[in-house]
């Protein structure tokens, strides 16, 4: 057996390259995160050859750049450019302080696979959806194929379970804490079971996706931190649930683009028009997840307990049977009030 990283592994570390700053190379295409990027790095892509920055069509749409490419912009980078230009383009946090930013040619015509796996690996990496590219093959870079890393960033990555341990919880002492870690490298995620739920009923099922601000520090900006409380008190009154906790923070866009969005919101956006301009979708999420650890602890029917029929559509869409969608409705503060709006009218929620 080789000691050396398969292609596949190649990608996922490319992910952990792009968070520290480095480049990688796609299809003969040097890429690298406008967010992370140093100006030496940036000197030496601009030596290259002619850069462009490639971003969603959600952001475009906010710079009013044309996607010539269906969800994908390409910019041309002015010769001048530096990184406090490129971060202005990328991030719209500061698009009210830096509004003469274009007017912006936008290119087309060719192949775009590798400017679309750069932004998947940038949506894996939780970075900003901008990257900064340059046509020119470099020796000492292993060279991705583009197709191979969109394969791989959008399959279903497969989950183990590594450690479990009984864990007294005030809703429930009589809990177990399940760790599942998913051969990607990513981040881990966790199953919290109360009682013994038979394998063969259907026990009352959670999928809470990690809040930092709510579930932790008690933020009144969203219903989280009462929803994961409200959900453990019923299933330790049955004696008897699971609460997967998957750590999708942000609606799959991690807790520093989430930050980004809040400080849009305070400019005025809702949280979907946030998502938007930061240059994501509506929800990042991957609820696969979710259906692998049922799956993997033995279970096959839930009754689930949500107000996003996305997730009911998901799990039955990937072999679990939904017998009873539980609501978990919880009141408003001043603080959510519009949020919660925002969620049923744009994202469907059912409140």
């Amino acid at each position: 057996m080789s000691l050396l990283p398969t292609l596949e592994e190649q990608i996922f570390r490319a992910r952990a390259e792009l968070r520290m700053g480095l480049a990688v190379q796609i299809d003969g295409w040097i890429a690298a995160s406008v967010e992370t990027l140093r100006p030496d790095r940036l000197a030496a892509m601009r030596a290259l050859g002619e850069m462009q920055l490639a971003v969603t069509a959600r952001r475009a749409e906010t710079l009013k750049a044309r996607a010539y490419d269906g969800d994908l912009a390409r910019i041309a980078v002015p010769a001048d450019a530096d990184l406090t230009w490129l971060r202005a383009v990328a991030d719209p946090v500061a698009d009210l302080m830096t509004p003469l930013k274009g007017p912006f040619r936008t290119l087309r015509g060719g192949d775009t696979a590798p400017q679309l796996a750069a932004i998947m690996l940038a949506k894996s990496a939780r970075l900003l959806p901008a990257m900064l590219m340059v046509q020119a093959a470099t020796p000492g870079l292993p060279d991705l194929p583009a197709q191979t890393v969109i394969k791989t960033l959008a399959a279903e990555s497969i989950l183990h379970p590594v450690a479990a341990a009984r864990l007294p919880l005030a809703a429930a002492e009589h809990s177990r804490l399940h760790i599942f870690r998913p051969e990607d490298g990513g981040i881990e995620h966790y199953a919290v079971e109360i009682g013994d739920p038979p394998r063969a009923g259907a026990p009352l099922v959670r999928l809470h996706s990690a809040c930092f601000t709510g579930d932790v520090l008690g933020s009144l900006k969203c219903d989280c931190g009462p929803q994961l409380h409200a959900a453990l008190d019923a299933m330790g009154q049955q004696n008897s649930g699971v609460l997967l906790y998957l750590n999708q923070e942000g609606r799959g866009i991690g807790l520093a683009n989430k930050m980004r969005a809040y400080a849009l919101q305070n400019q005025g956006f809702d949280t979907v028009e946030a998502n938007h301009r930061l240059g994501f979708e509506d929800d990042e999420r991957d609820f696969r997840i979710g259906a692998e650890i049922l799956r993997e602890m033995g279970f096959d029917r839930v009754r689930l307990m949500t107000n996003n029929p996305r997730k009911v559509a998901m799990l039955q869409g990937h072999g679990i049977e939904v017998v009873e969608r539980v609501p978990l409705i919880l009141p408003a503060n001043r603080f959510n009030r519009a949020y919660l709006a925002t969620k049923a009218e744009k994202s469907g929620h059912l409140l």
